[in-house]
C-alpha cells in the first residue's frame, strides 16, 4: 500500500478532487528522464507538470525505459546512427511492489518505480517495469525498447503498461475514480477491470480515452487469438469480450475497442475531434468523441526575460534577446556541424519527430530553387529530429538532407534531438517550418513552444495551428488539392517556398517593425489557451467529472 497522504506534496484543489490515474507509453518530464520519444511524451509531461502546478488529484502511469527510444548519434561519415544504452536513475524510488502477469503462458515479474512529485515539479509518476529479478531475459526485454519493433514484445509492452497499471493501482491502494487512456497502448487494463468487477457497464463510467493521432500506424490491429494467446484480455472471458468489441474477422482493433467502452473520448485539436468522427462515426456503439486541443507547459518552455518583455510590448528588448538565444543555438551547430552561423540572419528551423505524412524535406524536393535559395546569404535553416529507429526510409531522409547540407555552409542537420536540444531550437529559430500533409497531423505542439519564444510559424493549415494562426501572427501555406497526393506535395512545396522568397525575407530584412509587431502578436495570441494549465483544467471539465 502507498500513502496517499504523502504521495501528493500540496493540498488538492477542491475543483481537481475526482482522483484520476492518466496512463501514458511515454512521458517527457526532464531531460535526464529517458521515457520518450517525440510528441506524445512533450504532450504528457505538459501535462504532468500542469497537474502539479494546478495541485489535482492525478497520478501518471507509465514504462520505465531499460534503453529509452535511442539516442541519436553519428557514424564515422555523420550519417545517422541509432546507439541504445543503458540509463540508471538514482532519482527514482522503489516502491517495493512486486506482482506477477502472465505473458505468453509465462509468469512475468513486473516492479514498479516512484518519480516523487517534487523531483521535477510534475504530477506523482510510477513507472513499470519487467527488467527485474525471477525474469527470463526474453521477459527483461519487454521494457527495453520504447516501441520495440518485434510484435510479440509490442503486445506485451501495452499489456504491462494497461493490465500491469491497473493491477498496481489495485495493490497499492490507488483506484483512481477515473482511468486515463492515451492512445490505446494500455486498453488492456480495461479487461483487468471488467474480469474484477464481472460487468463491462460497471466500469464504464470510469474510462476515458484520448485519440492523439489520424494515422494507421497510430492506430493498432492485431489478431484476436494471437492477443488471447498472449494474454492480452487477462482474466476476460475472450467470448464476451469478442462480441462487446464488436470484432470482425478476427481482427481486434485497439483504437476501436477503447471507443466501444469509455464513457467519452476526444482528438487533440478542433480539426482532429472532426476527423476522428469521421473515422469512426460509422462504428456501432461508440462513445462520443469531443475535443481537446493540446498545449504546453509555459513554466517550463518560456524563457523568462521574453515573457517580461513581451508583457510590457517590449519589441525592442524581445529581438535583443532573442538574438542571444540565437547564439546559443549555433554554438550547437558550431559543435556538430563545423559551421558558423550569424545571429543577424534569417533563422528557420524543422524539428519534430522525422515521418513520412510530417514531409522533413519538402522544401528540398525541387533542388534548383531549393539550392538558388541557399545561395542566398540572408538565410539559415536548421533540421532536427528522430526518426523512429527501424524506419529506414524515414532515416534515409535525414542522411540524404544531412549529405545536402555539405554544399551549403548555412545549413545544418542536428542530432541528440531531446529536449535539451528542443529548447535551443525553438528558443533560437526566427522561423519554425512546419509541413505535414494536411489532416494527418492530429495536433501537433512545436509551433506553441515556438511562438512562446518569439518564433513565427510557417505551416499548413493542420492541427493545432487552425485554432491560432491567421496572417497577423503566422505565415500559413494554402490549403493544396488532396485528390492527388504528388500534385498536392508539390503545391505545398511551391506555396512554403513561395512565403519564405517573396513574404518572409523581404518582411524580415526591409520591414522590421512590422516583423517584430509579428511576433509581439504570436506570443501575445499563444499566451493563454495553448498553455497546458488550461488543458490540464479542461480535462477535468469536460472529461473526469
Amino acid at each position: 500500500m502507498i500513502d496517499k497522504n504523502i504521495l501528493f506534496p500540496y493540498k488538492i484543489s477542491p475543483e481537481y478532487n475526482k482522483s484520476v490515474a492518466y496512463f501514458s507509453m511515454e512521458f517527457a518530464i526532464d531531460q535526464s528522464l529517458k521515457t520518450y520519444s517525440g510528441g506524445l511524451g512533450f504532450l504528457a509531461g505538459s501535462h504532468m507538470r500542469s497537474v502539479f502546478d494546478l495541485k489535482q488529484n492525478l497520478i501518471g502511469i507509465g514504462m520505465l525505459w531499460k534503453f529509452g527510444y535511442y539516442e541519436q548519434r553519428r557514424k564515422a561519415d555523420n550519417s545517422l546512427q541509432v546507439f541504445f544504452r543503458e540509463h540508471i536513475y538514482s532519482f527514482l524510488e522503489d516502491t517495493k511492489i512486486r506482482f506477477q502477469l502472465v505473458i505468453k503462458n509465462q509468469p512475468v515479474w513486473v516492479a514498479v518505480y516512484h518519480l516523487p512529485a517534487n523531483t521535477f515539479g510534475s504530477a506523482p509518476m510510477f513507472f513499470l517495469t519487467t527488467d527485474t529479478d525471477g525474469n527470463s531475459e526474453w521477459a527483461r526485454s519487454i521494457s527495453y525498447h520504447l516501441y520495440d519493433k518485434e510484435m510479440e514484445l509490442k503486445v506485451a509492452q501495452g499489456m504491462v503498461l494497461g493490465l500491469g497499471g491497473a493491477k498496481f493501482l489495485e495493490i497499492a491502494g490507488l483506484e483512481p475514480e477515473i482511468y486515463h487512456f492515451n492512445e490505446a497502448h494500455a486498453v488492456s487494463a480495461i479487461f483487468h477491470l471488467w474480469a474484477k468487477e464481472k460487468s463491462l457497464a460497471k466500469i464504464k463510467d470510469r474510462l476515458i480515452f484520448t485519440t492523439h493521432t489520424p494515422e494507421e500506424a497510430g492506430n493498432e490491429k492485431h489478431d484476436f487469438h494471437f492477443l488471447q494467446y498472449m494474454g492480452f484480455f487477462g482474466d476476460a472471458n475472450p467470448h464476451e469480450v469478442a462480441e462487446a468489441m464488436g470484432v470482425k474477422n478476427n481482427i481486434f482493433n485497439h483504437s476501436l475497442a477503447a471507443l466501444k467502452t469509455c464513457r467519452k473520448a476526444n482528438g487533440v485539436s478542433k480539426l482532429h475531434g472532426e476527423v476522428s468522427r469521421q473515422m469512426w462515426g460509422n462504428e456501432p456503439d461508440i462513445c462520443e468523441i469531443d475535443h481537446i486541443t493540446n498545449a504546453q507547459n509555459r513554466k517550463y518552455w518560456v524563457v523568462e526575460t521574453l515573457e517580461k518583455a513581451r508583457l510590457k510590448g517590449d519589441t525592442k528588448k524581445i529581438s535583443e534577446r532573442k538574438k542571444e538565444l540565437k547564439k546559443r543555438l549555433f554554438a550547437e551547430v558550431a559543435d556538430q556541424a563545423g559551421k558558423l552561423f550569424d545571429p543577424e540572419v534569417l533563422t528557420i528551423v524543422w524539428a519534430r519527430r522525422f515521418a513520412g505524412y510530417k514531409r522533413p524535406d519538402l522544401i528540398t524536393r525541387d533542388i534548383e530553387r531549393f539550392e538558388r535559395l541557399m545561395r542566398n546569404n540572408k538565410i539559415q535553416i536548421i533540421w532536427a529530429g528522430k526518426p523512429y529507429p527501424f524506419d529506414f526510409s524515414a532515416i534515409d531522409i535525414f542522411n540524404r538532407l544531412f549529405y545536402t547540407s555539405h554544399h551549403h555552409p548555412n545549413m545544418a542537420v542536428l542530432t541528440w534531438y531531446e529536449l535539451k536540444l528542443l529548447k535551443l531550437l525553438k528558443n533560437g529559430s526566427d522561423v519554425l517550418l512546419n509541413n505535414p500533409v494536411v489532416k494527418r497531423e492530429a495536433s501537433g505542439t512545436s509551433g506553441m513552444t515556438a511562438a512562446m519564444n518569439a518564433s513565427i510559424n510557417l505551416t499548413t493549415f493542420d492541427g493545432w495551428v487552425c485554432e491560432f494562426s491567421d496572417d497577423t501572427n503566422s505565415f500559413i501555406a494554402p490549403v493544396a488539392p488532396a485528390h492527388n497526393d504528388q500534385l498536392r506535395d508539390k503545391t505545398d512545396m511551391e506555396n512554403m517556398l513561395d512565403l519564405i522568397e517573396n513574404k518572409i525575407l523581404p518582411m524580415y530584412y526591409n520591414s522590421p517593425a512590422d516583423w517584430n509587431q509579428m511576433v509581439l502578436k504570436s506570443m501575445n495570441d499563444v499566451n493563454v489557451f495553448f498553455d497546458s494549465d488550461r488543458m490540464a483544467d479542461e480535462y477535468y471539465k469536460k472529461m473526469y467529472n
